[in-house]
């Protein structure tokens, strides 16, 4: 029986074959221009459409999920802007082979100096090579898991946050002010992530020797430090801020037209 290619769309798709249903039209004409294209030829290529479109949808899918707003990439920094900042070890971050070998990575440094874009291209970065990434900004962390523990969900909470395969922090103590069980919490994380080898990223603005007094608990620092060290990258940033210097072209633009 002849079918239309509308048809086998709509069988493809019945069988959750999007990959295939959308590119078999083109893929029926590149067989029909090209004469020595077997059947076997196609059907490989359509094979390989399914895997592409299913391992895109499986990217979207682990991005959405990561609690990443948006989708940072190197090709966007300057790094002209800060000539001292680590660029051998930063790119080292972004080659992602730390998450590989269950590694960790502290970004210590001024405000501004590009720790939060470096640590989303990072996240973005391993969720390209198809790792599970969970993404927070500090605050939203400790909220999250006072959330959790209140509602119940603390359990499923923390499969979240130690079973990624990356977790990053981002901006740890920039508010003075932590909840009160903050040192507990990112302490039965941090033990429980080194426990299965899980990568972990903080940035943060505050020196390793204040971690003890901004989070209160100096036993508590002293054993998260010890864990992320062991097998981790200290990077520090030094230089100017990003944030001012655009903020600087911006009022400059606005006294222009002004």
């Amino acid at each position: 029986m002849m079918r239309t290619i509308e048809e086998v769309e709509k069988h493809l798709r019945s069988l959750h074959l999007h990959g295939m249903a959308q590119t078999l039209q083109a893929r029926c004409l590149q067989a029909q221009q090209n004469g020595s294209m077997s059947v076997l030829d196609v059907l490989t290529e359509l094979v390989q459409d399914e895997l592409d479109c299913r391992q895109s949808r499986l990217i979207e899918r682990r991005f959405h999920s990561s609690g990443l707003d948006e989708r940072k990439m190197m090709q966007d920094f300057d790094w002209s802007y800060n000539p001292r900042l680590p660029r051998q070890e930063i790119l080292e971050l972004i080659s992602v082979k730390f998450v590989q070998s269950a590694a960790d990575a502290l970004l210590i440094g001024h405000p501004g100096t590009g720790k939060s874009h470096i640590s989303k291209a990072v996240a973005h970065a391993a969720i390209q090579a198809g790792y599970q990434v969970a993404y927070r900004e500090a605050q939203c962390f400790f909220e999250d898991i006072f959330e959790a523990t209140q509602t119940g969900k603390r359990k499923k909470l923390f499969k979240l946050f130690c079973g990624a395969d990356l977790l990053v922090i981002d901006d740890l103590f920039l508010k003075k002010r932590l909840l009160q069980a903050a040192a507990d919490d990112l302490l039965d994380v941090i033990l429980e992530r080194y426990r299965h080898r899980r990568s972990t990223m903080i940035t943060s603005n505050r020196p390793i020797e204040d971690w003890g007094k901004l989070l209160g608990d100096n036993a508590a620092a002293s054993a998260i430090l010890d864990r992320l060290l062991h097998c981790g990258h200290l990077l520090k940033f030094e230089g100017k801020s990003y944030r001012l210097k655009e903020a600087s072209k911006r009022l400059a633009l606005e006294k222009k037209n002004n």
